[in-house]
């Protein structure tokens, strides 16, 4: 699988940089959202529902082919997936449309699961299958 070589430096790449862009504001500054803006929240969340999603897919490739890195691979992009939903969600300051990304934390949370869970089933049919 050539095609996936670069692909861990990439993710890295791009959940470094939402990190670097969600620098906190000092506590006297008041905050709006623009509805349709991406905040640096927003940026997070969506960062990782991608990263869910596609650790969702590559279970389930996993388990249609057997696949010891596929598998292992979509079961750590759906834990590290989970763990910064589960962060986006909890730092929430208000609801959906807010800013706060809590739309994408969500979505990154199911996902990441799902793709934990297909990748964790590919790893345990690969090591049956010897």
């Amino acid at each position: 699988m050539s095609s996936f070589r670069h692909l861990p430096a990439a993710v890295a790449a791009v959940l470094a940089a939402g990190l670097v862009a969600a620098a906190p504001a000092s506590a006297s500054t008041v905050l709006v959202a623009d509805a349709y803006g991406l905040t640096a929240d927003r940026a997070i969340a969506t960062s990782a529902a991608f990263l869910a999603l596609f650790g969702a897919i590559l279970g389930g490739v996993a388990l249609a082919r057997p696949s010891i890195s596929l598998a292992a691979f979509a079961t750590g992009a759906g834990v590290l997936a989970a763990v910064v939903g589960v962060f986006v969600v909890v730092t929430a300051d208000g609801g959906l449309g807010t800013g706060n990304g809590i739309a994408g934390g969500y979505i990154a949370l199911v996902l990441g699961v799902l793709g934990a869970a297909l990748g964790g089933l590919g790893l345990v049919r690969v090591r049956r299958a010897g």
